[in-house]
């Protein structure tokens, strides 16, 4: 989802009243609903999309384009939100879509594309069906990555307890490796870093488990404008029914999900391209189907 933030007057702040010690009142608005909640005194534009996503996520289209607004008691209707608009008073606000829905083309370009590895930890190695695969394929995606120059962000999950990136995987050049607790990879410093790359549109998406942390990161992407690439042949879970509903509902949000050839042919898209031979040479061998096969 993408939301439009107009460059327009900002309002005078004020106090909030009726909301506990440092919140202020607020209702979100959206079709024929309205919600009364609380944000932080001073929330801006990106935490009042999160308060939306957070009440209404089940509802809102990711892939429609939206107008946040304010309702102006001295107009008596709603404006469209001012830039640089903070939370100050009792307010209202409401989420409009536009009627142009945004189509998901599924082009990927090297200096539009950042690559997430997920979780791809030794303590997994037992549990995860098709682990040795999964290695395998994303093994394969990070070479790809650094013929190409794409940043590559990994993730552990509670590394303490179970363990660091599998050995197999080559992590020299990466931009960062960060350890979670929480299960989505969308963390703030992910977020800082992503910040840090010019015009990032596309994030390739791989690793464990499928159904949770990388369903969530995707969804959580998705709900930042960005578009997710799951590359199926380099994600599992604990069992083939999570993995595999995991996918189809992931499609049918409009994610995109696919292969690690796919991907990476679709990064150099030329024969001509400088790095097409060094990709050639890393899909020559097929990559493994990792039970994906057995469920068409």
């Amino acid at each position: 989802m993408a939301a439009a933030e107009p460059a327009v007057p900002a309002l005078p702040s004020g106090g909030g009243l009726g909301a506990p010690s440092g919140t202020v009142p607020v209702l979100f608005c959206f079709s024929v609903f309205a919600r009364p909640s609380a944000v932080p005194h001073g929330a801006g534009y990106e935490l009042l999309i999160q308060k939306f996503l957070s009440l209404y996520g089940d509802q809102i289209d990711m892939h429609r384009k939206f107008v946040m607004q304010l309702f102006a008691e001295e107009w008596g209707q709603y404006v469209d939100l001012p830039k640089g608009f903070t939370v100050s008073e009792r307010c209202k606000v409401r989420l409009v879509p536009l009627q142009i829905q945004l189509t998901t083309l599924g082009n990927l370009t090297p200096s539009s594309t950042v690559f997430f590895c997920c979780d791809m930890q030794e303590r997994f190695r037992p549990a995860i069906k098709y682990f040795g695969d999964i290695i395998s394929v994303g093994q394969r995606l990070l070479q790809g990555a650094r013929i190409l120059g794409i940043p590559v962000i990994v993730t552990e999950q509670y590394p303490k307890g179970l363990g660091s990136t599998v050995q197999e995987i080559d992590l020299a050049g990466v931009k960062l490796v960060l350890p979670k607790t929480k299960f989505s990879m969308v963390l703030p410093e992910v977020e800082a870093a992503l910040a840090e790359i010019p015009g990032v549109r596309s994030v390739v998406l791989f690793g464990v488990e499928t159904h949770v942390c990388i369903q969530q990161t995707a969804l959580e992407l998705v709900g930042r404008g960005i578009e997710v690439h799951i590359v199926a042949d380099a994600t599992s879970s604990r069992s083939m029914m999570d993995r595999m509903f995991a996918l189809e509902r992931l499609a049918r949000t409009g994610i995109i999900v696919t292969t690690s050839e796919a991907v990476l042919l679709q990064l150099v898209a030329d024969k001509d391209h400088p790095k097409f031979k060094e990709i050639q040479n890393l899909i020559k061998a097929s990559a493994p189907e990792s039970g994906l096969l057995s469920k068409v």
